[in-house]
């Protein structure tokens, strides 16, 4: 039985369009992954996060592209990097990631509802 969420509790979750500014290699990573800068706009401004997208994605092919990511969960310490959003994806076939992203292009920072 699946649990339900509120529309409040959904709410809570602050997801956000944001571009990809900057993809560095991440070799410490347990899992093949890549460190991301994101910008969200003027409000929230550039953000740090950790992607295990390595197998669908080449950093040039990143840079310039809007992902979804939830803001407003607590930093992540992974290795020696701090991830401070989470970028969301789902898992293909094979479990590797494939981003989530909008169709057209939003204003960075514009959160979804």
């Amino acid at each position: 039985m699946q649990n339900t969420l509120s529309h409040e509790d959904f709410l809570k979750v602050d997801v956000r369009a944001g571009t990809v500014v900057e993809v560095r290699p991440f070799p410490e990573a347990r899992k093949p992954a890549c460190k991301l800068t994101i910008d969200f706009g003027p409000e929230i401004g550039r953000k740090k996060s950790s992607a295990q997208i390595t197998a669908h994605y080449k950093a040039e092919d990143l840079v310039g592209r809007q992902v979804l990511a939830v803001v407003n969960f607590p930093e992540k310490k992974i290795g020696p990097f701090v991830s401070e959003v989470l970028t969301l994806g789902a898992p293909d076939e094979n479990g590797a990631v494939v981003l989530l992203g909008l169709d057209r292009k939003v204003p960075d920072g514009v959160r979804m509802f």
